[in-house]
């Protein structure tokens, strides 16, 4: 069975990396385990973070542009057609303004993933990207969700027959674990300032603006609480805040280490030689180095925002605070730090939980069964 795969927000082949491209690259990867023959349809991208108008009219009138070139390739070769369109990262700031149109006009169903609805942009900047998102969600067979905030704010959207699913977070652990590459934290660690001999915290975000800076802040505060000179935090991360994130994490002093980007194949290395992962999560969907870091083993202390409880579980692989609460954060953070049996007992816990329930195989299941229902 065929699948043409779309994704407005990044396409899987956008050259920068992301949390976003990482997922749809995993889902048409889980697609493929499950066995569908996957075709990507377009790398049309629709994202408008401004709420620019002008740029909306373009990028529909570009997608109706492709919706009918691709009706017409498919009506002229009907063996190549696919049997079904999934769409990944739906939302008022990426609609899909290819993927419904194809689908009526060779009716095909029409499935997404990851979609998202807020009633609040039913008026404003976005209102045009709002009521196109609504009314794909509102025609898809299958809508699958990935957190319980958003399968919650999606089902009065559902047509009576079609079907809500959670989907939740997944990562290709066993490939991700076998692609890392040998790293010597302990020499790296010391050439950028780090020491040895103290607990580690470890964050792995780029430094842009937005929600990754707002992070980064209310990271400088909460552990600008803490205590003692017998911790450090380690920063993984590049981009062109990076003199702003110094900037917020000044009042750590020397505690905080940054060693400046890496590759995926680098990463893990560091998530097993560190004792605590810690991200506040402001803005987050759900955060892919979550499942990264818990499946190498290594406890949270994160935000309970949005869908990060879908990905670590609190008080079981770490502890999730209120968001925004820098002192609750800190406190969190101090009770793993000094508690060394509770936090490897946590690890293990965080291990087990991505092995059990966050698998590619797991994912592919799911997919296979309801996608293969309604194909």
């Amino acid at each position: 069975m065929k699948l043409a795969f779309y994704a407005p927000m990044k396409s899987p082949d956008h050259p920068v990396p992301s949390g976003d491209r990482r997922m749809g690259r995993l889902l048409r990867s889980a697609l493929e385990m499950a066995g569908f023959e996957v075709t990507l349809a377009s790398g049309l991208r629709s994202f408008d973070g401004k709420g620019d108008p002008a740029f909306q009219a373009a990028v529909k009138t570009q997608g109706a542009k492709e919706a009918a070139e691709l009706i017409r390739k498919w009506r002229d070769r009907p063996d190549d057609a696919p049997d079904g369109w999934f769409t990944y990262h739906l939302y008022h700031k990426a609609p899909d303004w290819i993927g419904p149109e194809v689908c009526r006009a060779l009716d095909i169903p029409y499935i997404v993933a990851e979609a998202s609805h807020a009633p609040k942009r039913a008026r404003g900047d976005w209102q045009t990207g709002f009521e196109a998102a609504a009314a794909a969600i509102a025609s898809a067979r299958i809508v699958f969700h990935m957190t319980t905030l958003d399968g919650a704010c999606l089902k009065p959207l559902m047509s009576p027959g079609n079907a809500l699913v959670m989907l939740p977070p997944f990562i290709d652990i066993d490939t991700y674990l076998e692609r890392a590459v040998p790293v010597d934290t302990a020499a790296a660690m010391a050439a950028a300032g780090g020491r040895r001999g103290v607990k580690t915290l470890l964050s792995v975000a780029m430094m842009r603006g937005g929600d990754k800076m707002m992070s980064y802040r209310q990271l400088g505060e909460s552990l600008a609480r803490l205590g003692g000179d017998d911790w450090q935090l380690l920063v993984v991360g590049g981009g062109e805040k990076r003199p702003e994130v110094e900037a917020a994490l000044a009042p750590l002093g020397g505690r905080a280490v940054f060693l400046g980007a890496m590759t995926p194949e680098q990463v893990p290395a560091w998530y097993d030689m560190a004792d605590l992962y810690v991200w506040p999560a402001h803005g987050e969907a759900y955060g892919m180095a979550f499942l990264e870091a818990e499946g190498c083993g290594l406890p949270v202390v994160a935000g309970n925002i949005r869908g990060v409880p879908d990905v670590v579980r609190d008080g079981e692989t770490g502890l999730l605070t209120p968001p925004g609460d820098a002192a609750a954060f800190a406190d969190a953070v101090e009770i793993l730090l000094r508690d060394d049996d509770r936090r490897r007992a946590m690890g293990e816990k965080a291990r087990e939980f991505v092995r059990r329930e966050r698998t590619i195989a797991r994912a592919a299941a799911l997919l296979k069964s309801h996608i293969g229902g309604v194909l």
